[in-house]
């Protein structure tokens, strides 16, 4: 059995997607670009403040689904230079306290609607 996860306060998908699935204790969210949910624009300015976008459509999936970052178990982040790494990086451990989760971080050669991150979500619900 399986629970589609919506919220208005996250971007509407771009295709045939769910934002996020719960399955069992396990919540599933699809990547998440830079789009602001209220404007419907990308959020381009600088690699901090997409990553910083990314993060709060993810924290706002997060809380409609009942959880927090602290149950996310894994993250894949795809990005588009490698170069911008270490500012991603800056910006989605302001959102870990303490015991992070696992991840994977991968250079694409392409993103939806030419962003330079995606980030992906699995946690797992008490």
């Amino acid at each position: 059995m399986k629970t589609v996860v919506y919220t208005q306060n996250a971007p509407e998908p771009i295709g045939p997607y769910s934002q996020a699935i719960i399955a069992g204790n396990f919540v599933f969210a699809s990547g998440q670009i830079a789009i602001n949910p209220a404007t419907g624009n990308l959020v381009l300015d600088d690699i901090k403040a997409e990553t910083k976008q990314v993060m709060e459509n993810i924290k706002a999936i997060l809380i409609t689904a009942g959880i927090d970052f602290g149950h996310i178990i894994k993250t894949t982040i795809f990005l588009m230079d490698m170069q911008n790494f270490a500012q991603v990086n800056e910006i989605y451990g302001t959102y870990f306290k303490g015991d992070f989760p696992a991840r994977e971080t991968v250079q694409v050669a392409g993103l939806p609607k030419g962003v330079n991150v995606e980030i992906s979500i699995t946690a797992i619900k008490p």
